[in-house]
């Protein structure tokens, strides 16, 4: 691998930013490709549509491979930066997801303005923030790698925290609540100008559909689910009262 890739490797890692290196194994020629480039029409070779359908699946897998182009084999070596779960309510259902997402690889970020739910008694072993979490997600940067779980059931706080991420773009956003309390919501977010493609983009009831009851096996759907999203998959969500 070239130096100049591996500075360039460690400045888009640094950045947060999906990096993958192709390699045409036949002439040994390498290129250095960031998920955006994949929608950018500023490419220096423009790349087939079977490689490009690759390397998107090569960033959504966070697997590297060897496919065959047109011009040959090519190994498509993916650096992706490390998946990240942002958790809004320190709840009981948070103190079962927390532990499941940092065994899934995701580092775990818990807000709650409510100090008394944010302690590192009820959530050990994760970052907490007792901001509000408009102002602590703005800080944090969500990104494409970013799965956001809203579980409090409060409005004053559950949603700023959807309007700050539906402003950004991670791969995943999921609110607890009945389809009656979503509806509810989405009339409040409607209000304050989000739109109907934007809401659409939440989850919610949140989980997949697996007849949970109680708060771990909750978390265990609402973990399905970030999973299925992350992997390109799609599934019914979990049916909660009235």
């Amino acid at each position: 691998m070239e130096i100049t890739h591996l500075e360039a490797i460690a400045a888009h890692r640094k950045k947060r930013r999906p990096v993958a290196l192709l390699t045409w194994l036949e002439s040994g020629r390498s290129a250095l490709l960031t998920k955006t480039d994949l929608a950018s029409s500023s490419l220096a070779a423009p790349l087939s549509p079977a490689l490009v359908d690759a390397l998107e699946s090569a960033f959504r897998r966070d697997r590297s491979m060897v496919v065959t182009s047109e011009a040959g084999e090519v190994f498509i070596h993916v650096f992706n930066p490390p998946l990240r779960m942002v958790i809004v309510g320190a709840v009981h259902i948070a103190q079962a997801l927390a532990p499941m997402a940092r065994r899934a690889g995701y580092e775990v970020i818990v807000i709650d303005p409510r100090e008394a739910f944010a302690t590192e008694a009820r959530m050990p072993g994760v970052e907490l923030l007792t901001r509000w979490p408009d102002e602590a997600m703005a800080e944090i940067a969500i990104d494409p790698r970013t799965a956001v779980v809203v579980l409090t059931h409060d409005p004053k706080i559950d949603d700023p925290a959807l309007v700050a991420a539906l402003e950004a773009a991670p791969f995943y956003i999921g609110a607890l609540g009945s389809r009656r309390t979503h509806a509810k919501r989405c009339e409040r977010l409607r209000a304050q100008g989000i739109s109907e493609s934007d809401l659409a983009r939440i989850h919610a009831p949140i989980g997949l559909d697996i007849g949970a009851e109680g708060a771990v096996e909750i978390a265990h759907s609402v973990m399905a689910e970030v999973i299925a999203t992350l992997r390109g998959r799609h599934a019914p969500a979990l049916p909660q009262p009235e």
